[in-house]
């Protein structure tokens, strides 16, 4: 994935680098790429048109209007060049934009048939409550808001597919999601001229149980939408808001929510999302209302087990999880791993770094009898169960 500049460049700047990255030989760019050391082409297959350019934030923000408008006209020229390249419009930066929406239906009316994605961006922390006090419950219940922020966007995309009587599909892709405390370190914007600092310290969050319970939630959300997301990333990968952490001159160690994305990515690649029904009791959120007590997905995997992911999002309860196998043979085994801390807010830190982990759960087991594999989950938990 790239991104060109649609902010404070445009349409030739896009061409020029598409030009340097896909084509072969034989042009001024590609033979600049050439004589730089790289003969062969990097062939980049995605390309976002921008950067959440509905943000005022933005050097070279624009209104939806002028927005599509430009993506539009880029859009078409880079497929003049590489016909097959795949394009993501810029979609909002956040579910909660004054824009969202709006911006969404106008800006696909104008790309719908020369995109082949609209993207999303999501951050979540916890709220705070009027007493001061974090508003974990609400925390916990993110995943109610990126599912729903993925439903609003696919119900636009589907209107605009309707109303433009296209046989074209567009899909979303979920190119920034995270957990990120962002109101608790200011912007360090540098002044003047020449005092650029080199590898500063900057948004180096330390997570915690809770956070890497509801990073597996987010995961357990993206699955479930995989019809309709059909890319997503990570932002970001070391250090910053990371899964993973450095110490200039030491170690390396992995953050809470490094175990959830490892252990879905291995078990859940190449495999098949399946649509289980669920049925859980709810937990009660001032920010969401009754939302699912528990969180699930299901997935065949590549080689042909079964792996199931879940959250209890309570913070008080134990989950009993049952999960009806259909084909009545019996599995060969059963595992379970949880993420799991009394203290929600445990930490992997550069003195701990294995403070915080997924364990062995013991009480996964197949019932032969009802041919239903069960499982116990901790309150404010994420758990792999993986049945061969």
């Amino acid at each position: 994935m790239e991104a060109v500049n649609l902010g404070t460049r445009g349409l030739q700047e896009a061409l020029d680098l598409l030009e340097y990255a896909n084509v072969p030989g034989g042009t001024e760019l590609s033979e600049r790429r050439r004589a730089n050391g790289a003969d062969k082409p990097f062939d980049i297959r995605m390309w976002c048109l921008g950067n959440e350019m509905d943000g005022p934030w933005q050097l070279g923000h624009k209104s939806a209007e002028d927005y599509g408008t430009l993506a539009a006209s880029v859009a078409a020229g880079m497929r003049q060049i590489d016909p097959d390249v795949e394009l993501v419009v810029c979609g909002s930066s956040a579910h909660g934009m004054p824009t969202f929406g709006k911006w969404e239906q106008t800006v696909l009316e104008k790309t719908y048939e020369n995109v082949n994605f609209v993207s999303c961006h999501a951050y979540y922390q916890p709220f705070f409550k009027e007493d001061g006090t974090r508003d974990m419950a609400s925390f916990l219940a993110s995943g109610v808001d990126m599912d729903g922020f993925i439903k609003d966007v696919a119900a636009t995309i589907d209107a605009t597919k309707a109303h433009l009587k296209s046989a074209h599909d567009v899909y979303i892709s979920f190119d920034e999601w995270n957990v990120w405390y962002q109101g608790e370190e200011p912007s360090k914007t540098p002044e003047g001229i020449g005092n650029w600092p080199v590898a500063p310290r900057l948004l180096e969050d330390i997570y915690t149980a809770a956070d890497a319970v509801v990073f597996g939630d987010l995961m357990i959300t993206l699955l479930k939408n995989a019809d309709r997301v059909r890319a997503a990333s990570l932002a970001q990968l070391v250090n910053v808001i990371a899964p993973i952490m450095t110490e200039p001159g030491g170690p390396a160690w992995r953050q809470t929510t490094f175990h959830p994305f490892s252990v879905t990515a291995r078990l859940a690649k190449g495999g098949t999302v399946l649509e289980p029904k669920l049925s859980a009791g709810t937990v009660d959120t001032p920010r969401y209302g009754e939302v699912d007590g528990v969180n699930a997905v299901a997935v065949r995997c590549a080689d042909g087990s079964l792996a199931v992911f879940a959250v209890n999002r309570s913070l008080e309860s134990t989950a009993e999880f049952e999960v009806k196998l259909q084909d009545g043979a019996a599995p060969a085994s059963v595992e379970a791993q949880t993420l799991h801390d009394d203290d929600l807010f445990a930490a992997n830190t550069l003195d701990d770094q294995n403070r915080v982990t997924p364990h062995a759960n013991g009480s996964a087991m197949y019932d032969a009898e009802s041919g239903v594999v069960r499982v116990s989950l901790p309150p404010v938990s994420w758990t792999a169960l993986h049945v061969k």
